[in-house]
Order: C-alpha cells, then structure tokens, then sequence
C-alpha cells in the first residue's frame, strides 16, 4: 500500500501514474476537494494518519518544510515503512527529518504540472540502498528516469536546488528580456525568432515565452512556490559560499510579482515583476 500526502499541481498527476501502474494508494490532501477528483483512482482519506496507517511507503508531496512538519507530527508508520520525501524542502529541513527515520528518502523531482501527469518526472534520490528495492517502483511509477544521487539524504536536495537555481535563471531571464524589449518600443516577440535554433536558444525559453506573450499564465509550477524555492536556493548559496546575488535579486523580483497578485500563476508571472 503506497500512501500519498499531498494532492496538489504534481502530487495529482503522480497520483494518478501510481494507481497506473497498479499499486495499491490511499491519498490525503489538507483540502479535501483537490483529492477527491482522485477517488476513481485511490481511496481518499480524512486525515493523513488515515492514509498512512499500514502502507508500506510513504510518499509526502507538500509545500514546504512547514507543511510536512506539521503533517508528520500526527501519523505513526509502520515500522517498515518507507518514507520518501519528494516535495523541495531544503537541505536544512530535509536533514532534520532524515536523522528522524531510518528509512528516509530524499526524493525531490525535477518537472513540473506535465511531467508530473505524464510520469516523466525526473527523481533525484538519495539514501539507504537498503531501501532502494521498495522505493523503486513508486520513482518508476511517476518518472522517466531515477537518478540516485547517493546513500546521504541531503545530497538529493543540494542537486535539486542547483537545478533549481538553472531553470528559475532561464524563467527570470526570458521574463526580463521580454519586458525590456517591449520597454525599448520592440515587438518582444523579436527575442524568441531571434534566439530561435542558435547556441543561445532554449526548448524552456521558448514555451515560457510564448505563453507569456499569450497571457497564459496557467500554473505548471506556481510562482509562489518559485518564491519558496529562491529562498531555499540563496540560503543552500549562503552556506555553500557561493555569492547568491543573482538568486536574490530574481527572488525580489519574484516576490513582487507576486504582491501584485500573481502568487497562484505561473511562475512565468515573473514578467509582471519586471513591469
């Protein structure tokens, strides 16, 4: 029995590709009308302690730190039982919640709302081999590709944050070129054809463009949860001695994007930071 806690823009589409491949699932979500769309699928729960009583892996897909913290403190798993800890949570956090458990595994994921739906998820893991066979078919359930980082929980988070910190510097960069470009009287959609097929183009640059010239700001992966990220980011530069000037400023610009009411769009909302 897999149990999932956490049935929002990934946990869902991972729901889903879970039940898919023929694994047992009992989900919780704090709002209970994101999870029961998924009552065809798996047995919705009132409470998580509901979800995680006897299953044998644990999976939590939530917001941040806060959220798993405030979730694990009520439910008591099987002694057995795996808990892999999927959502990006930073280091710090994930750290004190692996001295926690013996069977903890960091497993954050690259992709967002699509990856997720379609379970072509990249799953960055690490933590005790001895664990590996349980968890596996749950990673190979939501994901394309497993990438085992290494048998420390921590190491996982510390790469999802440098991918991280890639994939916000592309959304911030498409976002400020954009607005410039407008800025300066150009038709912005001259930096996408002009990008387009050369050394500096990119597949992520163009989608996120694109919509963004659309005015679709459809969330894939929120802007408030980018806001969280970037925090977690600076803060693992802040430590790791690397300058996190760079991800503090797209984090301010973040931010306001977001103050000015753009939190639940896409984190491609980060135009509207720039204007």
């Amino acid at each position: 029995m897999i149990a999932l806690l956490g049935t929002g823009i990934m946990g869902a589409g991972m729901a889903r590709n879970i039940a898919k491949a023929g694994l047992p699932l009992r989900v919780w979500n704090r709002s209970r009308d994101k999870a029961e769309p998924l009552a065809d699928i798996a047995t919705v729960t009132d409470t998580p302690a509901e979800a995680v009583a006897g299953a044998d892996v644990v999976v939590t897909m939530l917001f941040d730190a806060d959220a798993v913290d405030s979730v694990v403190q009520d439910i008591q798993a099987a002694p057995n039982a795996v808990w892999l800890q999927m959502g990006t949570i930073g280091v710090d956090a994930t750290l004190r919640l692996a001295a926690s458990s013996d069977t903890y595994v960091d497993a954050p994921v690259l992709g967002t709302k699509q990856p997720a739906e379609n379970g072509t998820l990249l799953v960055l893991a690490s933590g005790p081999e001895s664990v590996r066979s349980q968890a596996q078919p749950v990673f190979d359930a939501v994901g394309q590709r497993t990438l085992w980082v290494s048998d420390k929980p921590g190491d996982a988070t510390r790469l999802k944050l440098v991918l991280n910190s890639w994939v916000l510097s592309i959304v911030a960069g498409t976002g400020q070129a954009l607005t410039f470009a407008e800025g300066l009287g150009l038709d912005p959609q001259l930096f996408l054809d002009s990008i387009a097929g050369g050394a500096t183009d990119s597949a992520y640059a163009q989608a996120k463009g694109k919509a963004t010239l659309a005015g679709d700001f459809t969330a894939a992966f929120t802007l408030e949860g980018a806001v969280k990220d970037a925090g977690l980011i600076a803060a693992a530069m802040q430590d790791a001695g690397t300058d996190p000037a760079i991800m503090k400023a797209i984090g301010s610009v973040l931010a306001r994007a977001s103050q000015r009411g753009h939190g639940d769009a896409d984190m491609s909302a980060i135009y509207h930071g720039f204007r």
